[in-house]
């Protein structure tokens, strides 16, 4: 029986249905077909816009200058480095940690200075010693020996002037060689000579100590203090002090890790005061001819605009510079030169960080009848 028939209700058999050769591929495609389709409509719907993370900055004058400014110090901010290279032994400060001027902050290894400290102390006091004993000569126990030597001197030439005295008495001829006289004679007069040495030596120890030596003696002390001196000094180069009051920034040197003297970045400690902040705003090259000194300013802190205070003018550097802090901006160019002007305001008012951006506005007065005021540079500034 064919097996490609089966039989129906009515007892009938009928050839089975067979499906086509590429409906599966066809199935694939339509599905495709409206898959796309649903693409396009889906791509052609607007999209909406995003709401900002934060609110851009608003400037509340009309007519304004606008700038980038940067938080600093109002000491600027300090990079303490070290006064000579060496091994640092200490660490005396902390970040946050308030130092009042000529606190030490971190010290270098000083085992050396202090070897060479005690080796001058030791030649001050062994100088002193020669100078103290020059200025007490003569001692009183050398003067007795050397009047002695004289009373000793002077008695063998008495004795020798007797004995010549009694030979040139004799009137015999026979009785004294001339050989023998003459040795008396001369032993006369080495007698003499050794009353005369003896006298001397001692007229010497009485005299006490040369001036000439004395002033080469304080000369030697005083060297040797200087020396002294310079050990004490390079004791102290070797202690990073803090040169102003102020709060420590950063802390970027421990124990163990050598440092230089030279410029590096980041600077082992960064310190400022932070009683009063400055901003250093960076004014366009192309609106510096519009900025005047006694202009209103407010800046606001990037990422919440709500956040303003008033500026206090304190000073511009009148040295138009490349700009150097960028914000980002595609707009933005990278050769942009700008003027620097310096701003203050107190902590109290708004707690920001050295070193955080700052939107500032600053009132346009250059449409106004009012002359500009003359603006006062940093090497004027109180």
């Amino acid at each position: 029986r064919n097996r490609s028939c089966r039989k129906t209700p009515a007892g009938g058999a009928r050839p089975a249905m067979k499906m086509p050769r590429h409906s599966g591929d066809f199935v694939l495609a339509l599905a495709g077909f409206i898959f796309g389709l649903w693409m396009v409509m889906q791509s052609e719907k607007p999209v909406p816009a995003s709401a900002p993370i934060a609110d851009p900055p608003r400037s509340p004058f009309s007519d304004k200058i606008s700038g980038s400014g940067i938080v600093e110090s109002g000491t600027r901010n300090i990079s303490i480095a070290a006064p000579v290279s060496g091994i640092v032994t200490r660490v005396f400060v902390r970040v946050s940690d308030r130092v009042r001027e000529g606190d030490t902050l971190f010290m270098i290894d000083d085992r050396q200075a202090r070897a060479a400290l005690n080796a001058g102390k030791t030649k001050v006091a062994e100088a002193r010693k020669t100078l103290e004993r020059l200025l007490k000569a003569p001692r009183k126990e050398s003067v007795p020996p050397l009047r002695a030597k004289v009373s000793e001197a002077r008695a063998e030439l008495e004795n020798l002037k007797f004995q010549l005295q009694t030979a040139e008495s004799i009137t015999d001829p026979g009785a004294l060689s001339r050989e023998e006289l003459n040795n008396r004679r001369y032993a006369v007069q080495t007698a003499e000579a050794r009353l005369a040495l003896a006298k001397a030596n001692l007229a010497l120890q009485e005299a006490g100590a040369w001036q000439a030596d004395i002033d080469v003696a304080e000369a030697v002390v005083a060297g040797a203090e200087a020396e002294v001196q310079k050990a004490e000094t390079d004791i102290d180069l070797l202690r990073a002090q803090a040169p102003v009051e102020g709060s420590i920034l950063q802390v970027n040197i421990r124990p163990g890790e050598y440092a230089q003297s030279a410029v590096v970045s980041p600077a082992p400690i960064l310190l400022g005061n932070l009683d009063r902040l400055h901003v250093r705003a960076d004014i366009n090259e192309n609106d510096a001819w519009r900025f005047r000194p006694d202009a209103r300013a407010v800046a606001s802190v990037r990422g919440n605009s709500k956040l303003k205070t008033q500026l206090t003018y304190e000073y511009t550097e009148p040295y138009v510079i490349p700009k150097r802090s960028l914000t980002g901006d595609s707009t933005e160019r990278v050769d942009t030169r700008v003027l620097q002007v310096v701003y203050s305001f107190s902590r109290q008012d708004l707690a920001v960080y050295p070193g955080q951006l700052m939107d500032v506005f600053i009132e346009d007065l250059s449409g106004t009848d009012a002359p500009p005021s003359g603006s006062r540079s940093s090497g004027e500034s109180s």
